[in-house]
């Protein structure tokens, strides 16, 4: 491990960025799939309410690991499992040669979290009409503004049902900052996250103290915020980052943990939606799912059959919490 990280941080001070202690990171384990939350929700958060099947891999990445995992395929409970724990962890963990082949197949980059405030300042700078609300940019960073979140002659109500959009949301970094994308290192305590839905969830915790209205409130922050993503580790990362999240601030702001049923609510927003798309085209990446299992006829065995017809992708659905 020490070899390791000393050699990481050997590349992290050719790329000219501060040294960072890796060990911390690496046992962080970020993405904990054992972590009693995950496990009772994670059939909900594989689903894909698109094909009323689960989401797939959409990416080569595992394809060496068997057939289960080629990137046709559902993801299964059964298929994550049979993982090591380290491999299905944020794009910071990943060797350096995957993070490569991932650009280049799918464009794929993370953005630091300085970044994505100076982002997300700039969106709530339009909607209060006035800068440095939930923080100061200080460089590669920020300082946060401890005191409650003025509204003046607005609704705190409305900013928490004002919709929001990540587009090719990767591990959702926009939505919410558990950690840093770019380096992994955790941000805490909540209050000091600058994500779309983490800005929501601070201005809940400081103007609701009732527990019933308090998550009530927290559902309406779910359901206005949306994203899309192609490959789908990414997407189920995402999906797990804000579940976390919502258990995060259970903790922060209740000191408990939150309840099977809680969780189960939660997760079905998230699934809704965080949903799996191909941005070009607005579909269902890389056509249907394939079926876990399909029966095959003689004239397969005996190679005579024709070339099956490659099945439409479906639009994706997207559901709007206040139709009617």
């Amino acid at each position: 491990m020490k070899s390791f990280t000393c050699l990481l941080n050997k590349v992290w001070l050719l790329l000219g960025l501060d040294l960072i202690d890796w060990r911390n990171i690496v046992e962080a384990n970020l993405i904990d799939l054992n972590h009693y939350a995950v496990k009772a929700t994670l059939k909900t958060l594989l689903q894909d309410k698109t094909t009323k099947k689960n989401i797939i891999w959409a990416t080569t990445s595992y394809a060496d690991k068997g057939p289960e995992y080629q990137d046709t395929k559902q993801i299964q409970i059964g298929s994550l499992i049979g993982m090591n724990p380290m491999d299905l962890q944020p794009r910071i963990l990943k060797s350096l040669e995957e993070q490569q082949s991932r650009t280049r197949n799918k464009a794929e980059v993370f953005t630091p979290s300085w970044v994505v405030n100076e982002m997300n300042n700039y969106l709530d700078e339009d909607w209060f009409g006035q800068k440095n609300v939930f923080n100061t940019e200080d460089g590669e960073s920020w300082v946060t503004n401890e005191e409650p979140i003025q509204f003046g002659d607005k609704k705190w109500q409305d900013y928490i049902k004002s919709t929001r959009l990540e587009i090719t949301c990767g591990e959702a970094p926009f939505l919410v900052s558990r950690y840093d994308a770019f380096s992994g290192q955790l941000i805490e305590p909540p209050t000091h996250r600058i994500g779309l839905l983490d800005r929501k969830l601070r201005v809940i915790n400081e103007n609701v103290n009732n527990r019933e209205e308090w998550f009530k409130w927290v559902e309406f922050a779910y359901e206005s915020i949306y994203g899309y993503e192609f490959q789908g580790d990414n997407l189920l990362i995402a999906r797990i980052n804000l579940l976390m999240t919502f258990v995060d601030n259970v903790e922060f702001k209740w000191n408990r943990q939150p309840t099977i049923k809680e969780l189960k609510s939660i997760a079905n927003i998230i699934a809704w939606n965080l949903f799996q798309m191909d941005g070009l085209t607005d579909t269902v990446p890389l056509g249907v799912p394939q079926p876990d299992y399909e029966e095959l006829t003689i004239f397969d065995l005996l190679g005579e059959s024709e070339e099956k017809e490659q099945q439409v992708a479906p639009k994706c659905k997207i559901k709007d919490w206040r139709a009617n």
